[in-house]
C-alpha cells in the first residue's frame, strides 16, 4: 500500500473528500517552492502534486506554462525537483506526493534511474501527461514495479470504449479531467461532471478526483460533493506568479481545502 492508497483508505474512513493541491517545482524560485510545498499539508492538502518544469506542457494553460517558464528560467531541473522531495520528507513522512508532467525529461534521464531516485526521494505516484496506455511498457509498468503508483488521466472525450484501456493499469486514483482544454481555461460545473464520476466509478473501485476548472472554495465543494475529491492548480499557482507572500497563498489554499473538506 503506498501512501496514495492510505490516505484515501484514511479519508473514506472519516467520510472525507480529498483535497488536492498543485504546485510547479521551483516556481517562481527553489526556496520559495519548497516553503509553499512545506506549508500545503498545514493548510489542509491532503495530496500534493509537484509539478516536473518542461518547455512543451501540451495540457498546461497559460498559468501554469508560466510558471514552468519561470522555473527553467530559475534554473530548476530534474535533480532540484527531487531535492525538493528530500527536503520536504525530512519533515514530513505521511502527506502523498505525486510527481506531474511529461514524458521527456524522465526519457533523457533514463526510466530505471528515474524510478530509482524517485522512490528514494519519496514520490509517491506520476502522472505522466503524455503517455497513452499503449505505451504502458515505457513507464507506467515499471512504475508499478518499482512500487509507484501510476495515476491515469480521463476526460470527457474518453468514451465507454475507450475507458477500459485507460483505467487497466492505473492506481492510486483516477484523474477525470472536468473540461475539454487546458488547465485553467474554464469553470467546471458539478451538473456536467456528476454523470462522468459515476460512469468511471461504475468501472473501477478505485477513488475518482477531478481537476481543471476549480477555483473558488464553493467550487471545489461543489466538485468534491460528487467525486472523491479535487484537484486545484491554477488558482494556487496565480497567486504564487502574483507574487504573494507564502502566507497568502497558503491562506488561499486553505479556503480551498476547506472548501473540498465541507462537502
Amino acid at each position: 500500500m503506498t501512501r496514495i492508497d492510505a490516505k484515501f483508505a484514511a479519508l473514506k474512513a472519516e467520510g472525507k473528500k480529498a483535497f488536492v493541491a498543485y504546485i510547479m517545482g521551483g516556481d517562481p524560485n527553489a526556496e520559495t517552492s519548497l516553503e509553499v510545498m512545506k506549508g500545503l499539508p498545514g493548510a489542509g492538502v491532503d495530496v500534493i502534486e509537484l509539478g516536473m518544469p518542461f518547455t512543451d506542457p501540451m495540457a498546461d494553460g497559460p498559468t501554469v506554462q508560466l510558471a514552468g517558464q519561470r522555473a527553467l528560467d530559475g534554473g530548476m531541473t530534474m535533480d532540484k525537483v527531487l531535492g525538493m522531495v528530500r527536503a520536504f520528507r525530512a519533515g514530513d513522512q505521511t502527506t502523498p506526493i505525486v510527481l506531474m508532467g511529461y514524458y521527456n525529461p524522465i526519457y533523457s534521464r533514463g526510466v530505471d534511474r528515474f524510478l530509482a531516485e524517485a522512490k528514494e526521494a519519496g514520490i509517491d505516484g506520476l502522472i505522466v501527461v503524455d503517455l497513452p496506455p499503449e505505451e504502458d511498457s515505457e513507464l507506467c509498468l515499471p512504475a508499478q514495479a518499482a512500487g509507484l503508483n501510476f495515476i491515469r488521466l480521463a476526460t470527457p472525450t474518453t468514451d465507454d470504449r475507450r475507458l477500459p484501456k485507460v483505467l487497466q493499469n492505473t492506481s492510486g486514483f483516477v484523474y477525470y479531467v472536468s473540461i475539454t482544454g487546458i488547465t485553467g481555461a474554464a469553470a467546471a460545473q458539478a451538473a456536467d461532471v456528476a454523470p462522468e464520476v459515476a460512469r468511471i466509478k461504475a468501472a473501477t473501485d478505485l477513488p475518482v478526483v477531478v481537476g481543471f476548472g476549480i477555483s473558488t472554495p464553493e467550487n471545489a465543494q461543489a466538485i468534491a460533493g460528487i467525486a472523491d475529491g479535487c484537484v486545484v492548480g491554477s488558482a494556487i499557482v496565480k497567486e504564487i506568479g502574483a507574487g504573494k507572500p507564502v502566507a497568502e497563498v497558503l491562506n488561499t489554499v486553505a479556503a480551498l481545502a476547506a472548501g473540498a473538506h465541507a462537502a
